[in-house]
């Protein structure tokens, strides 16, 4: 029996929390996690008397830094610690719990609102006493100092390395491997990736490029491509052999898959926007409608431009208004872009008519073709969408080849279309395995 007056012992159910900040040595049989592991419980039975009792879960963190909360160990913790599993965390040192102060004074919250007790077997203190949370934080100021220089030194590692070419780690770039801690190509891959620049050149659109390449079932290492990794692939200066750190640019030790002059002429493209280059001044190439446009009467017109205060105004002028004057046509001069719009407007959607999808299959069926109506219908309609990342030469080529001529009045456009030309660009938009199985 227990002597009159005395209290019965409360039972604290003591959870025991390890950690280690990388992985090194953790398969080891016995490794540093079971030696926090064991000392905690060796403090936690010497503690019996006081009621103590070890809780069974272990809340174990390998692999992960104390500069964070986000670490699924601790987070189990906390989690008990709400649910009111926990009495008592211990730990073997402060700064296996947090080397942060800010995240430890978030962490002495949770405790204080759950009247959990926080021990360091080998740092003895009482987080209940003024005098005890001093101690803690002096403690966690030296930690978080502590974790700091090593991060500077680390870092400092890194960027030295980098300077030197070396390879520091990470995902590995589709076209090598890593062995050793030196990258080293993989010679089916380089040659996807150095394909990839070679069309895009030829191409111009990563939409279109990256649309082929799912046709054609090129991957990368299993993923489809799409615009935004097309994009980073074709922007990382690793492939013509360089390091870089923060911004700046040194030789690597690694071996280039592309060569500078491949390099740069995809630069040339990729440092302009789509938009920008879609829409650039047609100055530069054939007048989108050179030799198609007619006026009333069926008087050609032919592309001219004049400037005002720095600015270019395009236009298409009738031939006879050059040499007789404005009183010989009713439309002596339109506006090019006005025009060139109009008929890209209403060929974008003739395309997807019924009837244009009908007459392009007898033409295709005629010259031989093996396309159902569908298809046809399905490759006409990839244009539209695609239409504005084409480069202004490819559009001016697929209009001379789907154009026979347009006829301006006062009443409006009128737009004649070749047959053959629809044929052969539902050939062209054909899905290119579709075109080696015809083949």
């Amino acid at each position: 029996m227990k002597p009159a007056g005395t209290k019965p012992i409360r039972k604290l159910r003591c959870a025991v929390y390890t950690r280690k900040s990388t992985e090194e040595g953790l398969e080891m049989e016995f490794n540093s996690l079971d030696a926090q592991r064991e000392s905690c419980e060796a403090y936690v039975a010497s503690q019996k008397a006081e009621g103590w009792v070890l809780v069974p879960t272990h809340y174990d963190d390998g692999g992960f830094s104390g500069g964070t909360l986000e670490r699924p160990g601790l987070r189990r913790l906390l989690a008990d610690i709400e649910t009111g599993l926990v009495d008592v965390v211990v730990v073997y040192k402060i700064d296996r719990l947090s080397r942060s102060l800010m995240d430890f004074s978030k962490l002495v919250e949770v405790f204080d609102r759950n009247d959990v007790t926080f021990v360091s077997i080998t740092q003895s203190f009482n987080t209940t006493t003024s005098m005890g949370r001093l101690t803690l934080n002096i403690l966690l100021s030296f930690a978080q100092f502590e974790r700091e220089v090593i991060g500077e030194r680390v870092r400092d590692k890194v960027a030295a390395s980098r300077r030197k070419g070396i390879w520091m780690g990470g995902p590995v770039p589709f076209g090598y491997r890593c062995a050793d801690r030196k990258l080293l190509v993989v010679e089916e891959e380089a040659a996807t990736v150095r394909m990839i620049f070679e069309r895009f050149i030829r191409i111009g659109s990563a939409t279109l490029l990256v649309k082929e390449l799912a046709e054609e079932g090129i991957t990368r290492r299993g993923k489809k491509l799409d615009k935004g990794g097309l994009y980073k692939l074709l922007a990382n200066p690793l492939y013509i052999g360089k390091a870089v750190h923060k911004g700046v640019a040194y030789d690597g030790e690694h071996q280039p898959i592309i060569d500078q002059a491949l390099w740069d002429k995809v630069r040339s493209i990729t440092e302009v926007s789509p938009r920008v280059r879609a829409n650039r001044t047609r100055v530069q190439t054939p007048a989108l409608l050179k030799g198609l446009i007619f006026a009333p009467g069926g008087r050609a017109m032919t592309p001219s431009h004049t400037r005002k205060k720095g600015r270019l105004y395009r236009y298409y002028v009738t031939t006879s208004i050059i040499k007789e004057g404005p009183e010989a046509c009713p439309i002596g001069r339109v506006p090019a872009a006005q025009v060139e719009n109009a008929v890209i407007d209403q060929l974008r959607s003739l395309l997807r008519t019924p009837e244009m999808v009908a007459r392009t299959w007898k033409s295709v069926r005629a010259e031989g073709q093996d396309m159902t109506e569908r298809e046809i219908a399905t490759n006409l309609g990839q244009l539209d969408p695609l239409w504005d990342e084409l480069f202004p030469a490819e559009q001016a080529r697929i209009v001379q080849l789907l154009v026979e001529r347009v006829d301006i009045s006062p009443q409006g456009i009128n737009i004649s279309l070749r047959t053959d030309g629809l044929a052969q660009l539902a050939g062209e938009l054909k899905p290119a395995k579709g075109r080696r199985a015809a083949a």
